[in-house]
């Protein structure tokens, strides 16, 4: 029988040569390609069959599939696998199942349950429920400002951060209440398998609290804080007397939150310090103020998991951390999307317009 005849365009041609040369090409499809530019030399299918190996079907076959189908003919053909057990009746009784109280005694379903209650096997539950992102374990948390003024508040502050005033100062401030300085056992623990882990005991002792206040220059990212023992307004307003102090000759807008400290009698220290506006953000929307960001990098870099004897302690350790922060601080790259309960989105370079 006369072989299959083989012709190449030139797009062909580079597409089977390339895969040739690339070293990341699939054996299978490389050999394929070959095959292929063999048969288009005007090679027999016993030359091509000798020359690389292979019976003399396999040439033949993908002679005949490449002449048929160009190169889609050289992928591999569907192969429709085992039969399904399960049909679509399944997948929709176990989505049906989760509209339904979970069984007595249980708060919520999970894949065992499920399957019992279904009598599916748990491993085409789980199969289905990961086809839809569904995670029965998973619990996500929210926080929504019901303020009537949101809008209007967050364009205030996030106007700020856009296009801060010219030759002004834009500070977030806020504090971080109670530090607790705890002593806790702390090293390395040697495994009976030779390994050896770092860690810390999980009991502790109290040893007093202190409490942060922090400013955050939005341009720059440097980090001012002050040490207190407690957070009240008179705390407060002595902290911003000494950021005040920092910056004598520049306006200087405020960045806060609703805090009730933040609020009471302010009008009078205002009027000694004309230069100082104070923005607030909408009620249970304190994530607007990028402090927080500052306040969560402090903590996970040199707080969680020390070991403190004293409030001093702690301290000195937020003050040694500053010292090496500051350096190296650059303004946050900073974006936050909102949802508000009707499924309202807000864009904030929007509200700013």
């Amino acid at each position: 029988m006369r072989a299959t005849t083989v012709n190449l365009t030139v797009e062909q041609r580079g597409i089977l040569e390339s895969r040739v040369r690339q070293g990341k090409t699939e054996q299978r499809l490389a050999l394929r390609a070959r095959i292929i530019l063999g048969a288009a030399e005007g090679q027999q299918t016993a030359q091509i069959a000798r020359a690389l190996a292979v019976r003399p079907a396999t040439v033949s076959k993908w002679r005949c599939r490449f002449a048929k189908e160009g190169l889609a003919g050289l992928e591999d053909a569907a192969r429709p696998g085992k039969p399904s057990i399960y049909r679509q009746e399944t997948e929709n009784r176990v989505l049906s199942q989760l509209d339904q109280p979970p069984p007595a005694g249980y708060s919520r379903w999970n894949g065992r349950l499920l399957a019992a209650a279904l009598g599916v096997n748990q491993h085409q539950v789980w199969r289905i429920l990961r086809q839809h992102g569904i995670s029965l374990e998973r619990r996500r948390r929210w926080c929504l400002s019901t303020d009537p003024e949101f809008a209007r508040k967050a364009a205030d502050v996030v106007g700020l951060y856009l296009d801060p005033p010219e030759n002004a100062v834009v500070l977030c401030v806020d504090e971080k209440p109670h530090i607790q300085a705890l002593e806790r056992a702390q090293g390395w623990l040697k495994m009976p398998n030779g390994k050896a882990l770092i860690g810390f005991n999980h009991g502790y002792k109290r040893h007093g609290t202190t409490t942060l206040f922090g400013a955050l220059e939005v341009a720059t990212g440097q980090v001012k804080a002050g040490h207190y023992q407690r957070r009240r307004r008179v705390e407060f307003l002595d902290f911003m007397n000494q950021i005040v102090a920092d910056y004598p000759d520049q306006e200087i807008h405020v960045i806060l939150d609703n805090l009730n400290t933040h609020k009471p009698k302010r009008d009078m220290w205002l009027k000694r310090h004309p230069r100082v506006h104070l923005h607030y953000t909408p009620t249970s929307a304190s994530w607007l103020n990028q402090i927080e960001v500052w306040f969560s990098i402090l903590s996970r870099s040199a707080l969680q998991g020390a070991n403190f004897t004293s409030p001093k302690q702690i301290r000195e350790a937020i003050d040694k951390f500053i010292e090496v922060y500051n350096p190296q601080a650059a303004p946050f790259q900073w974006t936050k999307r909102y949802v508000y309960p009707k499924g309202l989105k807000i864009n904030y370079a929007d509200l700013c317009n």
